[in-house]
């Protein structure tokens, strides 16, 4: 779990840093819709960040669950917000079925979670 506590804090690092880069600068670089999807990439990095941290710290967890659970958190957050910030920042057009792939692994891993909590102790 410490791997994963490591990944969760770095994740919401990261999001932290991309949110200040998108309200500093970037309003004037990407269009309107464009700075909106890189927003949402931010705010669902950081609600998954936070999401792998919290699984760590939820006490009565199974632990083979919660890890599974943790682990598509972060999945999902490199496919889902990794591929928004490729299309807005890059333009790289073919990263745009991956995001619905990460959106997927995110609600796995919501799934996931309430199993090991219906197996915890």
């Amino acid at each position: 779990m410490k791997a994963l506590r490591i990944v969760g804090a770095s994740g919401a690092l990261l999001a932290v840093m991309l949110g200040a880069l998108g309200a500093h600068g970037l309003k004037t670089v990407l269009s309107e819709s464009a700075l909106h999807a890189f927003n949402t990439a931010v705010e669902y990095q950081m609600y998954h960040s936070l999401a792998v941290l919290l699984v760590c710290a939820l006490p009565g967890l199974s632990a083979r669950m919660a890890a599974k659970a943790a682990w598509c958190f972060v999945a999902g957050t490199v496919l889902f917000s990794g591929s928004i910030y490729g299309l807005t920042l890059a333009g790289l057009s073919w990263l745009g079925p991956v995001t619905p792939l990460g959106g997927l692994t995110m609600m796995a891993g919501w799934i996931l979670l309430i199993v090991s909590m219906i197996k915890g102790r």
